[in-house]
C-alpha cells in the first residue's frame, strides 16, 4: 500500500504554480491538499506493523532479546549477531556470560531477563520447560505483544507435571498459556544446539527449521531469523500444529532439506 495517494505532491505543486487562480481559492485548494497528505501519512503510520520502524532505523536488523542464554541460546543467538543483529544474552547471573559476549564483539551484550525483554524487538525463549510459568507470572506485563521464538522442549525427568500438559495439549497451546499476550512462533526446538552450529549456513540445500504460530507478523519476522541464521523455515502451521514437531513428533529431529521435510509432514511442496 503506498504511504500517499499517487501525485499527490505533483497536482500540490502544479497548484501552486496556478497564478491565475484567485488567492483565497489557491489557499483553500492548497490547504485542504495538506490535510489528505498529512491524513494519509499519519494513517499509514498507525497501521505500519510493529518493529518496522526500529527495522528502519537499523538497517533492516532487529534487535534480538536471548532469554536463556545455554547451549540453544548462545549457539542461535551468536548466528544472529554474526549476521548483523544487535543481541542481548541475558540470565538471572548475566556476569556468567562475558565469555559468549566477549568473543562475539560489539553486536552482542549481556543483562537480565528484565533488560532483554526491554531491548528486543523479537525475543528468543530457550529455557528449561518448567521455567515458562514463571518468566509469564514475573513479565507478564512487558511480554505482552512481544515476538517470542520459543525453543523450549518439555521433558519429563527434568520438568515434571508440565511435560504430561505438553502431551495432552500440545506445545504450542500450552507455551502460549503461560506466556499469554505474547506472539508467538514455536522454532529452534528439533534439535541439538552442536547441529546448529554445524549446519549454519551450509551450501544448499539449507537445513529446514519447521516453525508455527498463530500471528502472521510474528510468522513473517520469525522466517527471516531463521534464514539470518543460516537456515531455511518451513512453516507447519498454527500453534496448535507445533505438536507435529515436539519430541517425538514427526518433524522432531529431521535433519533434512525443507522439500524433504515438507514431504515428510505431508504440506504444500
Amino acid at each position: 500500500m503506498p504511504l500517499v495517494e499517487p501525485n499527490l505532491l505533483k497536482r500540490l505543486v502544479r497548484r501552486l504554480k496556478e497564478v491565475h487562480v484567485g488567492k483565497h481559492d489557491l489557499f483553500d485548494d492548497t490547504r485542504r491538499t495538506l490535510l489528505r497528505l498529512g491524513s494519509a501519512i499519519t494513517f499509514a503510520i498507525a497501521i505500519w506493523p510493529r518493529g518496522a520502524f526500529a527495522q528502519a532505523s537499523s538497517g533492516g536488523k532487529l534487535r534480538i532479546g536471548v532469554i536463556g542464554s545455554g547451549h540453544i541460546g548462545g549457539t542461535i543467538g551468536g548466528l544472529w549477531v554474526k549476521a548483523g543483529h544487535p543481541v542481548l544474552f541475558s540470565s538471572r547471573h548475566p556476569e556468567e556470560l562475558k565469555g559468549l559476549v566477549g568473543g562475539l564483539g560489539s553486536l552482542a551484550q549481556a543483562g537480565t531477563v528484565t533488560q532483554a525483554i526491554a531491548f528486543g524487538d523479537a525475543l528468543f525463549v530457550a529455557v528449561p520447560y518448567k521455567a515458562l510459568p514463571q518468566l509469564g507470572e514475573e513479565h507478564g506485563a512487558a511480554l505482552k505483544s512481544k515476538i517470542v521464538l520459543d525453543a523450549c522442549n518439555a521433558v519429563a525427568a527434568r520438568d515434571g507435571p508440565i511435560a504430561e500438559e505438553v502431551e495432552q495439549n500440545g506445545i504450542g497451546i500450552t507455551s502460549q498459556k503461560y506466556l499469554p499476550g505474547t506472539r508467538l512462533v514455536r522454532a529452534f526446538n528439533t534439535m541439538n544446539y552442536m547441529i546448529f552450529a554445524r549446519e549454519a549456513n551450509r551450501p544448499d540445500p539449507k537445513l529446514a527449521i519447521p516453525i508455527a504460530g498463530d500471528n502472521p507478523e510474528a510468522l513473517r519476522i520469525a522466517e527471516g531469523l531463521v534464514r539470518d541464521a543460516g537456515f531455511e523455515p518451513v512453516v507447519v502451521g498454527k500453534l496448535a500444529d507445533a505438536r507435529r514437531f515436539q519430541r517425538g513428533g514427526p518433524g522432531y529431529g529431521q535433519q533434512v532439506s525443507a522439500a524433504e521435510l515438507k514431504q515428510k509432514l505431508s504440506l504444500a511442496p
